[in-house]
């Protein structure tokens, strides 16, 4: 009898321990079944970018379609660097992407050279580079795989183009124009693009005055530094290129302060690049008479490339985004409303 009941006991303990040890640990033993999140983050592809900055309007919309991109959920672990326009924090980044042994690495080079050696590590370190934006300058250009970014000659020669047939539309074909440019930061890809597509149509027409281009930064600050000084030496401007929107904007309020007005209704025609929203809401309003787009959103077009090295594809050595031509004519409200920049 009594040894009856001592049995029924110890089951009865050992039923309670097993419901207690099934509280306490069920949960992990039940999620060790389904897949483990470590070994998910493990399968991702890890990508090593270093933007240049975020000295622009234009650059932070840049930097947004490449975090669009790169998620967890199209399968990547994005390891993001701000260089703050520094090269040498570039080299920094990089060289930490290749300590890291991430599988790809994209940069944005703040200038064209002094690249070949940090280059020559990523590639002996077997990880391809990609490059986004603005070009490199190297001899051996197997140092990276592709660049995806803009056409900045063409973005040169399509300002030239549309000056020559402004100024036919105004009647001032022959007679002579004054014209200053505020160059974007000295050495990028976009400076470099930019001032000799737009010297190429210039250099045709012998009543194109270029009195002065001088670097601004492509910052709206130092554009208007330049733009005073540009007024204080030359008081007969007719025409400004200004390499990007932010300079444009700090231009345009230098020259109003001085007392001049600007755009299609103004004494001084604006060319600008970018395109962002907020400039295009002026040229809308007449205040910028062309501004030539240089498109930010590259993110899904680096995602392409990599799906198509990932499956073992061939790249092309350079992808170019589309871009369009802005004057009044052609930015409408529904426009505005849907620019993501």
């Amino acid at each position: 009898m009594f040894r009856k009941r001592s049995y029924s006991l110890a089951v009865i303990g050992i039923l309670l321990g097993s419901i207690i040890l099934l509280m306490l640990f069920g949960s992990r033993l039940f999620t060790d079944i389904e897949e483990d999140p470590q070994v998910e983050e493990e399968k991702r592809i890890v990508v090593g970018v270093s933007q240049l900055g975020s000295e622009s309007g234009w650059r932070t919309a840049n930097t947004e379609s490449v975090q669009n991109a790169f998620t967890t959920q199209n399968g990547y672990f994005l390891i993001f660097n701000n260089a703050r326009q520094k090269q040498e924090n570039q080299l920094k980044a990089i060289r930490s992407f290749i300590s890291q042994r991430v599988d790809y690495i994209i940069f944005s080079p703040v200038v064209e050279t002094g690249w070949e050696t940090v280059l020559q590590e990523a590639k002996e370190a077997g990880i391809p580079v990609i490059l986004m934006d603005r070009n490199v300058d190297v001899e051996d250009e197997s140092l990276y795989v592709t660049c995806v970014g803009s056409d900045f000659t063409a973005e040169g020669e399509k300002a030239g183009h549309w000056l020559e047939q402004e100024l036919r539309r105004r009647g001032y074909a022959g007679n002579d124009v004054n014209i200053v440019i505020l160059m974007g930061t000295e050495g990028s890809s976009s400076q470099i693009g930019r001032t000799a597509g737009f010297a190429s149509v210039a250099a045709e027409h012998k009543n194109w005055n270029i009195l002065d281009q001088e670097f601004a930064d492509f910052t709206s600050t130092r554009g208007r530094e330049v733009m005073r000084g540009f007024l204080r030496k030359y008081p007969d401007i007719d025409v400004v290129v200004s390499q990007n929107d932010d300079m444009t904007f700090g231009a345009i309020e230098a020259i109003r302060e001085s007392g001049r007005t600007v755009g299609v209704d103004g004494d001084i025609v604006i060319l600008s690049f970018d395109a962002l929203r907020s400039a295009l809401e002026m040229v809308a309003a007449g205040d910028i008479n062309v501004d030539i787009e240089c498109n930010p959103n590259q993110g899904e077009y680096l995602l392409r490339v990599i799906d198509m090295l990932e499956a073992g594809g061939q790249v092309e050595r350079r992808y170019y985004v589309e871009e369009d031509v802005f004057t009044i004519e052609n930015v409408t409200q529904e426009l505005l409303r849907e620019r993501t920049y």
